[in-house]
């Protein structure tokens, strides 16, 4: 049996499970219709592992992944965190759209989504950057959560500077963030300052789009509706969100690297998220699941020993080998 720890989720002194679940995925693979069984047989494993905080959006599958984890809550009496967030629904998505008529609207479509009366944790959905010198937005969320819609929000963000500038808002509870053995750079500076404000980290794209799970060859196919085959060179958004911003190729030949660290296990998956809980800034982890065996596979992360420090510093050597150079000022 997997043993799941818990960690506290910053200033909403939400004990979280360290490894929960992200909701993007839900119901099947990225590019497949959405499927009720297979969400249904996600949720119900991630429960059943003892996983406790969901991370959804209003855009993840047309509002579906919110309308599932509403009705799934509202069945199961264990507590259930639920993360989302809001504004890539803008279109076009600019600055400008982020108004308090904008916001309002996307908070009460989600309360609407999930049939609730308030929200655990509302998130601004990756935002540009301009966003983070508008005051005023962070003002909006205060009269909203002042109101009882939110109980807490943070934000979404692909950049360091994003999340610095973030901290400067008092009443931020937490950052989400993509941090994993491709993406290292979060843990120079961010991860020290979030700490000393309380501010929780929610770690996404912890497995670099599945890259770090060490499954993919050179001739690995994805769908067509598939980010990682349509978004490799940021043509739909940024860069980073598919496979960390790393070149496909190149990945695949540090991952058989890393591999031999772990006496090459066909599933990289468990250590590669064992990494990251290395952080103690982290407060949870959202790896995505499309099916309740990723889910397993995930959360036996919790239940791994700590890394050596020789497995800490042959990761780095990796990490500076093949990754460093190309991706690492960049976010």
């Amino acid at each position: 049996m997997i043993i799941l720890k818990y960690r506290t989720l910053g200033k909403t002194d939400y004990e979280v499970s360290e490894i929960s679940l992200g909701c993007w995925q839900l119901g099947g693979k990225w590019g497949a219709p959405f499927n009720e069984n297979i969400a249904d047989e996600t949720l119900n494993t991630a429960i059943s592992e003892g996983i406790n905080l969901f991370d959804t959006a209003d855009v993840y599958r047309d509002g579906k992944s919110e309308n599932f984890c509403g009705k799934y809550i509202e069945k199961t009496p264990e507590k259930i965190f639920i993360a989302t967030k809001c504004g890539r629904r803008l279109n076009p998505h600019t600055a400008e759209g982020y108004n308090e008529d904008n916001i309002r609207k996307f908070v009460d479509d989600s309360l609407k989504n999930m049939n609730i009366d308030k929200i655990d944790l509302m998130q601004l959905h990756c935002p540009p950057t301009e966003i983070y010198y508008r005051p005023q937005v962070f003002e909006i969320l205060d009269q909203i959560k002042d109101e009882g819609k939110i109980q807490n929000y943070g934000v979404s963000v692909e950049k360091v500077e994003e999340a610095l500038k973030a901290l400067e808002f008092p009443n931020v509870s937490t950052i989400q963030i993509i941090f994993n053995i491709f993406r290292q750079r979060p843990s120079e500076l961010f991860f020290k300052e979030a700490k000393k404000k309380n501010v929780g980290i929610i770690v996404r794209v912890p497995l670099a789009s599945g890259l770090l799970t060490g499954k993919f060859k050179k001739n690995t196919s994805f769908n067509d509706g598939d980010h990682r085959k349509f978004n490799r060179y940021g043509e739909a958004f940024d860069k980073g969100e598919t496979f960390s911003g790393v070149d496909f190729d190149l990945g695949l030949k540090a991952v058989e690297e890393l591999k031999e660290i772990f006496g090459n296990p066909e599933n990289l998956a468990p250590y590669a998220l064992r990494w990251i809980l290395m952080f103690d800034a982290v407060s949870c982890i959202i790896p995505g699941a499309s099916s309740d065996s990723h889910v397993i596979s995930n959360a036996k992360a919790s239940d791994l020993p700590a890394l050596s420090k020789d497995q800490m510093k042959q990761i780095e050597e990796i990490y500076e080998k093949y990754i460093k150079k190309t991706v690492h000022q960049l976010w």
